[in-house]
């Protein structure tokens, strides 16, 4: 299998769609489905009715899946959008930022 470009903890940059700009971090990554979960980023409302679980009932907000190819790792110096290659360091295979060459911890 190969090593995920955007793990979960990342801080990432939404590049398309209603909430092109924003940053947010990965809460939950989908590696099967191609997609990743940004806190605060794509937040789908529901209205729901009250029920026993749920007495108050009202509006029901929560983070909807994105997919990966929506998303960049913000660059650790900049905060801009970078794609991501692979390099090893110590024996070690780490993530490498390409506009800055910075190292991505994870």
């Amino acid at each position: 299998m190969a090593a995920a470009k955007i793990r979960k903890g990342d801080k990432v940059v939404v590049l398309s769609g209603k909430d092109k700009g924003r940053t947010g971090e990965v809460t939950k990554s989908i590696p099967k489905e191609g997609k990743v979960i940004v806190s605060g980023v794509n937040v789908a409302t529901r209205h729901r009715k009250p029920t026993q679980a749920n007495p108050q009932g009202g509006l029901e907000r929560s983070e909807a899946p994105l997919h990966v190819s929506k998303v960049a790792i913000a660059d650790p110096k900049t905060g801009k959008a970078t794609r991501v290659r692979f390099e090893t360091k110590d024996g070690k295979k780490v993530r490498v930022a390409v506009k800055s060459g910075e190292v991505i911890n994870g």
